[in-house]
């Protein structure tokens, strides 16, 4: 498949930290039985990461704001443009060894996201899309799923955890979806949930309190593939709001009824 320019410096960028993610992944396991565990170890490889990341998107594309998970914002020359980069999504499943996490990077400009990339080094899936060129895993395009009844679909949400996020709300809703879908699934990484949404293996997906980092990339390849993304109340604020819901236009819209009338149960 012939890349882009920008989506090289992209692939290149998420090769280059994977490497280094990839190695440490691999001593995760050997910590597991020290009496401080892994926490410090995975926070290291977090930060190296998206220092990795930083360095060779600015190399390449030198002035560019840059939005990272672990170094907030930092304002570049040209303010049209902002690097969205999370090193690590799916931090909890890398410090258990479970080989389920994603490099996520997209770029916006103007306000629009218009390239974004979710890579999964363990699985080296490759997810990447750009704005009106379609979305890709490796070089096979990707469509979302195509079902039409909640009855068949399987649903991937997020969990509120340790104080953060609305239990409350989220049990309302997880009781009433229960009801009407073929499997609920939480995995843990909201890049990857997203990227399977437009690879057709997730049919619908919600969270709330998300980052713009967890979601930027994954709009644009659910949207290049075909699908609906929007905030839980059917609007565009996902990135100011922190919750999203992505799926074909069909259970997009049955899963929003879904959610009101959970809300207003």
């Amino acid at each position: 498949m012939l890349r882009s320019a920008l989506l090289n410096v992209m692939i290149k960028a998420a090769r280059k930290a994977a490497r280094g993610l990839t190695r440490d992944f691999g001593e995760v396991e050997k910590l597991q039985v020290s009496m401080k565990g892994p926490a410090n170890f995975v926070s290291a490889a977090d930060r190296k990461a998206e220092q990795i990341l930083r360095e060779e998107l600015l190399t390449a594309r030198p002035g560019y704001s840059f939005l990272g998970e672990e170094s907030g914002k930092t304002e570049g020359t040209d303010q049209t443009h902002t690097w969205i980069v999370d090193p690590l999504d799916g931090t909890t499943n890398f410090l258990h060894g479970i080989p389920h996490f994603s490099i996520a990077i997209a770029l916006e400009r103007e306000g629009v996201i218009v390239a974004g990339l979710v890579y999964n080094p363990i699985s080296d899936e490759m997810f990447t899309a750009e704005r009106g060129k379609g979305a890709f895993v490796n070089d096979q395009r990707l469509r979302v799923a195509n079902r039409q009844r909640m009855s068949d679909a399987v649903v991937a949400c997020g969990l509120p955890h340790q104080g953060r996020g609305d239990l409350t709300l989220f049990r309302q809703e997880f009781g009433v979806v229960q009801e009407q879908v073929a499997g609920l699934r939480r995995f843990g990484s909201a890049a990857l949930d997203l990227a399977f949404v437009a690879a057709g293996r997730f049919d619908i997906y919600w969270e709330r309190n998300l980052s713009p980092w967890d979601m930027a990339p994954g709009i644009l390849l659910v949207r290049e593939a075909g699908g609906f993304v929007t905030d839980c109340d059917g609007h565009d604020a996902m990135m100011i709001k922190g919750d999203i819901m992505a799926g074909n236009d069909t259970l997009h819209r049955a899963l929003l009824k879904t959610l009101k009338d959970a809300q207003n149960s």
